[in-house]
């Protein structure tokens, strides 16, 4: 019998990580008081007000007016289109301008685009408000240093310690050390666009494509990023209100996209979500292409090209059993990071390789961009589609893929705290694993962007996975109570 789990010992594993971006190991592996795995999120007018947003404005300028670069720092801010960026952008920007930034405003654009533009434009730092793929009612603060990477611990640390320690009195401005507002949102959108298009190869322009767009950031640059491709498309979901983001429709619920995939005869459909850093995909017979099946694929592509540093692809404990066999077969290392896209950017950037992701469809492709960007992740799609000659259903077969079930335990921070000392909850996991044998795995981890204990089990037996995780979630919140 196969044995994946033989198959991942024999692979290259990089330590369980528990750092942040490019410094170091981040207050013994824990979340910070305002910035958690993804920038500052949480629901708008409880977690995240106006006033708190203010004040990483402040004191984001403080911190970032004593790099030797910017006495006076230029910072660059896009959103998403949720109901409330434009009043967390409004007191960012006048927190920012207060103590003497200044603020260049790009609108509605997807949060690699923002990381993209600091460099493009050459600015000191980079904010993207928005809460990816969180539903409307939360929104998110997050932060880019000059050289288009998420801002660092330390100096994440330092602003925390402004807002909430008060190590620092907020500096008065006045006459004309006040920062000024500027816009360039056309500009600004047609640079990334101009980018990501520059990096297409291949004859694409036979495709066909469906292209969900979550009510999202991708709503403004999808449409004149694919006529610059020459493909054929139709966009869906791709009218934002402020509400609708993410509603039924994106990365996170692409089952419907197969269907009208299908029907339409479409080549392949796409899916982002709704700061558009991750890509999912269906091919023609509306079949998803998951996360795991993107990674597999553009990695054998970027192996076969000579472009895929080290011969290794940076993965999570989300991914599938099933791509270890891959892997083996494909020649490929897999080195396996804490999940999150910040753990997979550190092990790329510690070990000199360049391509990673995770099953949720988030890929970092290092020689071409600082962050998950989907749009870029769609690009390399389309080209390996092209190079390989055949319609995206073949390539179905590139993994065996193993049932997996994903199971959210609702919690407060209290909860999650408790979740790796609490002597029960140990118990239930090792039963779990047990149960499962040599054959299945447990992975269980509070959620970083979400109320939520994740849990997710997998095994060959779809009957036995769903009982297993059930019970186990069901323990878990018996042992830390229910949220309330």
């Amino acid at each position: 019998m196969f044995c994946p789990l033989a198959i991942m010992a024999k692979n290259k594993s990089a330590p369980l990580l528990g750092a942040n971006g490019r410094g170091g190991a981040r207050r013994k592996g824990s979340m910070g008081r305002i910035f958690g795995t993804d920038g500052v999120r949480g629901i708008v007018g409880c977690q995240l007000t106006a006033e708190v947003a203010m004040n990483i404005g402040r004191a984001a300028a403080m911190v970032l007016a004593e790099q030797p670069t910017a006495a006076r720092p230029r910072v660059l801010i896009g959103k998403d289109p949720r109901l409330s960026s434009d009043m967390l952008e409004a007191a960012v920007a006048a927190g920012l301008c207060a103590v003497g930034a200044d603020v260049l405003r790009v609108g509605v654009l997807p949060t690699p685009a923002v990381a993209y533009l600091v460099r493009h434009y050459k600015a000191d730092a980079g904010v993207m408000i928005s809460a990816s793929h969180n539903p409307a009612p939360y929104n998110g603060i997050k932060l880019f240093g000059a050289d288009g990477y998420k801002l660092s611990d330390a100096l994440e640390d330092e602003i925390e310690a402004i807002i909430l320690d008060g190590a620092r009195p907020y500096p008065v401005k006045t006459g004309v050390e006040i920062g000024r507002i500027t816009e360039d949102a056309e500009a600004a959108r047609t640079a990334y666009v101009d980018y990501i298009a520059g990096l297409a190869q291949g004859k694409l322009a036979g495709l066909r494509l469906l292209v969900d767009c979550a009510n999202g950031a991708a709503s403004t640059t999808t449409r004149p990023l694919l006529e610059r491709l020459g493909v054929s498309f139709d966009l869906i979901f791709d009218k934002p209100d402020g509400l609708n983001i993410n509603a039924d429709c994106g990365s996170t619920c692409i089952g419907a996209l197969g269907e009208r995939v299908r029907a339409g005869h479409y080549d392949l459909g796409l899916a982002f979500d709704g700061d558009a850093d991750r890509l999912l995909a269906v091919d023609e017979k509306g079949q998803v292409f998951t996360g795991d099946h993107i990674m597999a694929f553009l990695g054998r592509y970027l192996k076969a090209q000579g472009r895929l540093k080290k011969d290794t692809i940076a993965i999570t404990p989300m991914t599938n059993m099933g791509f270890y066999g891959f892997a083996e077969a494909a020649g490929i290392q897999t080195a396996v990071t804490k999940v999150g896209d910040r753990y997979v950017l550190e092990y790329l950037l510690e070990h000199g390789c360049n391509f990673g992701g995770e099953q949720s469809g988030h890929f970092i492709f290092l020689d071409y961009h600082t962050t998950g960007d989907g749009a870029l992740s769609a690009v390399l799609l389309l080209n390996a589609l092209a190079a390989s000659g055949g319609p995206l259903s073949v390539q179905q077969s590139i993994m065996e893929v193993y049932p997996q079930r994903l199971l959210g335990v609702k919690a407060t921070p209290a909860m999650k705290a408790a979740l790796t000392d609490h002597p029960g909850v140990a118990r239930a996991i090792e039963d779990a694993r047990a149960a499962l044998g040599r054959s299945g795995r447990v992975d269980v981890r509070p959620s970083g962007t979400e109320p939520l204990i994740r849990v997710m089990v997998e095994g060959e037996s779809d009957e036995k996975i769903s009982a297993v995780g059930q019970t186990l979630a069901a323990t878990i919140e018996e042992y830390l109570g229910p949220c309330e």
